[in-house]
């Protein structure tokens, strides 16, 4: 793998280690940690602080009814955690969310495919692939878009991406990201907001593709 050069913005690693980054960018950021040791260093560190403030944090004592709950549930068995590896491109959170299956590919025209991984009030993920060369309609952000690339890379405005690239799309930037040349992309991306197409065509789509 090539230097990872994009990586997750400080303040999205903090809000990822406290558990409030919403759940479709929390595993496009889990996804890029795994691949990238820069951001897992940074992201251990935010953890520390947090244990840290947590343990010279003044204590309040629960309610007895609040404490008996908690008691309570000590005894109940806890269901086991399913642990995911790596296989392929798809990183440990990617096979997760795919429960260790390959993903469901749809075609979204001209070569274009994506697999739905979640889409809820809070956002959507998704496994996209994209043939070498081939772009992506033109559009800009109601909200945030993190790109994750897996394989291949893709090129846009802002720059060039390559595996373990992550890009941080808001609502200021109007791209259209085309996939290099070689093998094709695939790119695990999360938003928060439908995007805003510029052409028809993809707009009169977008409900069909939960895009």
């Amino acid at each position: 793998m090539t230097a990872i050069t994009h990586h997750t913005p400080d303040a999205m690693l903090a809000a990822y280690a406290s558990g409030s980054l919403a759940d479709p960018f929390a595993l496009v950021v889990a996804a890029h940690v795994s691949l990238c040791p820069e951001c897992r260093a940074a992201l251990e560190a935010h953890q520390t602080l947090g244990g840290i403030v947590l343990e010279t944090t003044r204590s309040e004592a629960p309610s007895a009814g609040l404490k008996s709950s908690v008691l309570a549930r000590l005894d109940e068995p806890a269901p086991p955690e399913p642990h995911y590896r790596r296989s392929g491109v798809f990183p440990g959170p990617v096979m997760a969310a795919l429960k260790g299956r390959p993903p469901r590919w749809k075609s979204l025209g001209l070569g274009v495919r994506q697999s739905m991984l979640s889409a809820d009030r809070d956002g959507s993920v998704r496994l996209l692939y994209i043939p070498p060369g081939q772009a992506v309609p033109d559009h800009s952000h109601n909200g945030l878009e993190l790109t994750l690339v897996l394989q291949g890379s893709f090129a846009d405005e802002t720059g060039q991406f390559g595996v373990g690239d992550l890009e941080v799309a808001g609502s200021d930037l109007e791209h259209m990201p085309t996939a290099g040349v070689g093998a094709p992309c695939i790119c695990l991306a999360a938003t928060d907001a439908p995007l805003r197409f510029k052409s028809f065509l993809p707009r009169m789509l977008q409900p069909l593709f939960r895009i």
